[in-house]
């Protein structure tokens, strides 16, 4: 009789090697950039925690930390915006004006979590520059609001403005809300931020009949 030989996993393709070699690249920064700040991490103790060499980093990252940094801001910014997508879209409230409330809370939850405060909104400006920091932002959370804003004008519950100049400047408003949050040591900041982006809001809205 032969003995049965060992089942061989499938070698994986060079796609997968790549993107897993990126992923454990960017875990492993996103860790310690959370932890200690991108100024107080290394490269090479970013490859050490990943498993793998300085070589690989350079090789996906042709910059280095910069790129990396770039790359889990990016991914950072798109789990986030799906979190907040999720309260709002999926909200069972049926006032879209209600739930863009409900996204700011959303939105200001997400920006006291301390990890994304250190790499969002100290690090990512710093290193990749206003500009791109802000292209980034743009580019995951600009459509959440413009479609939350069609959809409360579409209801009736606010007026019929400009989408796109009102949503770049309702982001523009969240943005500084957040780094205000970010760099406030005192508690009732949370609250007197949130009382400002609601009534900034509430001012889109449909006067009440007399």
């Amino acid at each position: 009789m032969h003995e049965s030989q060992p089942s061989r996993k499938p070698r994986r393709s060079q796609a997968e090697r790549t993107e897993a070699t990126r992923k454990a690249l960017i875990g492993a920064g996103r860790d310690l950039f959370a932890a200690r700040g991108y100024d107080d991490v290394g490269a090479e103790e970013i490859v050490r925690a990943a498993g793998l060499t300085r070589g690989a980093l350079y090789h996906h990252f042709p910059s280095g930390k910069p790129a990396l940094l770039e790359a889990i801001y990016e991914r950072m910014e798109a789990e986030s915006t799906e979190r907040v997508a999720h309260v709002v879209l999926d909200s069972e409230m049926h006032s879209p004006l209600a739930a863009m409330k409900a996204g700011v809370a959303a939105f200001l939850d997400e920006c006291a979590e301390p990890g994304f405060q250190q790499i969002v909104l100290h690090d990512a400006p710093a290193v990749l520059g206003w500009e791109r920091w802000r292209e980034i932002a743009a580019a995951n959370g600009l459509g959440l609001i413009e479609a939350s804003l069609i959809a409360a004008i579409e209801a009736g519950e606010i007026r019929p403005l400009p989408v796109k100049p009102t949503a770049h400047l309702l982001l523009g408003a969240l943005d500084e809300a957040a780094m205000l949050q970010a760099r406030s040591s005192d508690p009732a900041g949370r609250a007197e931020v949130t009382t400002v982006l609601l009534a900034l809001i509430d001012s889109f809205a449909v006067p009440l009949p007399r």
